[in-house]
């Protein structure tokens, strides 16, 4: 084992949990965790610590939330750490210049993309949301841009057909992990020198808005089931059932789709009482009910089957579920 550093942890949710277990496990020395300040949360509005810092404590390590590090008297405290290295995973606060340079060998991020491509705030959200094939994790040592720093080491992995923002996240939770004892290690020690992001395919990661949200069933079907997949299992994708303009319309969140077209659906249950298809391909709009299955067009004349479902007030359910509380019959229109 490379020689324990003196490290401080700066952090806040579950995707940066493992990387500060897996940096303990490897001896180093963390003398402090910076984590977001509790919040209220749930229908009792109770303050609630983030992932990190129950972590933090669960493991008698100090626990630091400045609501801002750009005070002189929070710099001042962050460089009394005399540190050997920081290592930043989804903090949520801008670090300084001062904060930047406190550490004897600078500051490591742990960011969830490929960069230069999604830099910034929702890097998986957006990588499965454009359909991208694939995606990863880099160890970049931080400077004073968005994500601009030169890049450590990478662990990549495929975006599958079937995965989810949540699927993918947590794959990269556990190879962050790893990544992140390595490329500390290869810092201290020399053995691994960071190299400049291309200058070529930057692409901003912007946080996910409402808008975002919204299904636009106009798109192809890769697309849209991209989206909804980009979105699952937080904050999730949405589109209206019924009259919208004049306000008889249900918002229907959506968790979980495929492509697979209706009459080749293996899972698709058939007997006498299923309704058929409603009429050709060529003479339907985008967002029609395609069956009582839940098999909606989109606009290059493909379809999506919708298999998790939410209506308002209640939670997320299977599509058959769904289906016998809501009925939503061929021929109706998602808009």
């Amino acid at each position: 084992m490379s020689k324990p550093l003196r490290i401080a942890f700066m952090g806040s949710p579950d995707f940066a949990v493992p990387v500060v277990a897996a940096l303990k496990d490897a001896g180093h020395d963390i003398v402090c965790v910076y984590s977001q300040p509790p919040r209220p949360s749930g229908r009792g509005k109770k303050l609630r610590s983030t992932p990190v810092h129950v972590w933090a404590e669960a493991n008698e390590i100090e626990v630091r939330t400045p609501k801002s590090l750009k005070s002189p008297e929070e710099q001042a405290l962050f460089s009394a750490l005399d540190l050997d290295a920081a290592v930043v995973v989804a903090y949520g606060l801008i670090l300084p210049k001062a904060v930047l340079e406190a550490p004897r060998l600078g500051c490591m991020n742990m960011h969830a993309s490929l960069l230069p491509r999604w830099r910034g705030a929702a890097p998986i959200h957006r990588a499965v949301m454009a359909g991208d094939p694939e995606t990863g994790v880099q160890a970049m040592m931080m400077e004073a841009g968005l994500d601009t720093g030169p890049v450590l080491a990478t662990e990549k992995t495929n975006i599958l057909p079937e995965d989810t923002t949540g699927s993918v996240h947590d794959r990269l939770a556990e190879l962050a992990a790893g990544l992140a004892v390595r490329a500390l290690a290869g810092l201290a020690d020399g053995s691994i020198t960071p190299q400049p992001q291309a200058e070529e395919g930057v692409i901003y990661a912007h946080k996910i808005t409402a808008e975002d949200q919204r299904i636009d069933w106009r798109r192809s079907a890769a697309e849209v089931d991209a989206h909804i997949r980009g979105l699952s299992p937080f904050p999730g994708a949405w589109c209206y059932f019924g009259d919208e303009k004049s306000g008889d319309s249900l918002r229907i969140k959506v968790g979980i789709s495929t492509r697979t077209p209706p009459e080749t659906d293996p899972n698709r249950p058939r007997n006498e009482a299923e309704t058929t298809p409603i009429t050709s391909r060529n003479q339907t709009e985008p967002g029609q009910v395609m069956d009582d299955k839940l098999a909606v067009m989109c606009g290059d004349g493909e379809t999506v089957r919708l298999l998790r479902v939410q209506k308002p007030g209640s939670k997320v359910m299977d599509a058959d579920t769904f289906l016998r509380g809501l009925p939503i019959p061929a021929g109706s229109k998602f808009t």
